[in-house]
């Protein structure tokens, strides 16, 4: 598969007269494949709008090297903007335009058929409510319009900067599916968001960026893989005995309200066999299986890891950095 994004080293300094000098990015890697869906996470301030501002061309790095769809990044970004939709940060619009009315200008501004307004209020589900205006339109109607402005270009690359924001459940569900829609006609997505559990299930690869630097990346299932455990939920008549029987078996096995978890077990037919030679029969043995929003906590300091020590990098900007005008749509129109 061929890299449709690529970061080495990304290094970012902000400078404040209250703050000093304060790393938002410090070596920072990506790299995204082709025909993913891949998940970029991080908690709050941890380096992820600032990474993606400086790959679009919006933020001027201090070091490090990036390519957009085979293209370096930010000099010879004009040549593949085109091809590329983005929303980063909250979405910005002109409360007293209609919603068909920012996308008409929009179009027109990028020199797309106006046509292609109707087709994308009919795929963010906004078909019905483009003649509001919008500042009547909720958080998650103005999250439906934004990513509407990013598929306008019909891109073949699409940065989503939490785009399930102020959505509920089912504009939740609606926008998992277009983005499985996206990718299966061939654009590859790279979204980030706080909504774990919808990573989990939408996402083929995760990045995580904790303090400014990369703290995991790969396949959900791989990177979800190195933090299994191998435990098991148990639950039996006498727990208390079951835990006696498996510690004498060699077995990690602890008491967890009216069940025990046991540890450190590939084959759970050991757990039955143990308890079972001795009269007790097993109710339930189900594996617990670490999930993404455990592992986040874990890698980002939540879970007790250790702090990632910060240095300031003081070498020279990246040449060509924040240069070159781009015509992309990024925060829809400016209000």
């Amino acid at each position: 598969m061929s890299a449709v994004i690529e970061i080495e080293g990304l290094r970012k300094t902000f400078h404040s007269l209250r703050n000093g000098r304060r790393v938002a990015v410090d070596g920072f890697d990506l790299l995204v494949e082709a025909g993913q869906i891949h998940g970029f996470l991080g908690p709050n301030g941890s380096g992820k709008t600032t990474t993606l501002r400086a790959l679009l061309g919006l933020v001027r790095a201090d070091s490090g090297r990036m390519s957009v769809l085979g293209e370096p990044s930010p000099q010879l970004l004009p040549r593949v903007a085109g091809r590329i939709g983005a929303i980063v940060e909250s979405p910005q619009f002109f409360g007293n335009f209609t919603g068909y009315r920012t996308l008409r200008l929009l179009a027109r501004a990028g020199g797309v058929p106006i046509a292609r307004v109707d087709e994308v209020l009919d795929t963010v589900g906004l078909r019905d409510r483009g003649d509001e205006r919008v500042k009547g339109y909720s958080l998650g109607m103005k999250q439906r319009l934004a990513v509407a402005s990013a598929l306008l270009k019909d891109p073949q690359l699409l940065i989503l900067d939490e785009p399930a924001n102020g959505l509920d459940p089912a504009g939740i569900r609606e926008m998992r599916d277009l983005m499985r829609s996206l990718a299966a006609a061939g654009v590859t997505v790279l979204v980030s968001s706080h909504i774990l559990g919808e990573i989990q299930l939408i996402c083929d690869h995760v990045t995580i960026i904790s303090r400014g630097r990369r703290v995991a990346t790969g396949r959900v299932d791989e990177v979800l893989a190195g933090y299994d455990r191998h435990e098991f939920l148990v639950r039996v008549a006498e727990p208390e005995r079951a835990v006696e029987l498996l510690h004498e078996a060699e077995l990690t096995a602890s008491v967890d309200g009216e069940a025990l978890v046991v540890g450190g077990v590939t084959d759970p037919t050991v757990i039955s066999r143990v308890l079972g030679e001795q009269g007790l029969w097993v109710g339930e043995l189900t594996p617990l299986r670490p999930d993404l929003e455990s592992v986040f906590l874990e890698l980002t300091g939540a879970g007790g890891h250790p702090s990632v020590p910060r240095q300031v990098d003081d070498s020279g900007p990246l040449p060509g950095a924040g240069d070159a005008e781009i015509d992309l749509d990024v925060r829809g129109v400016d209000a």
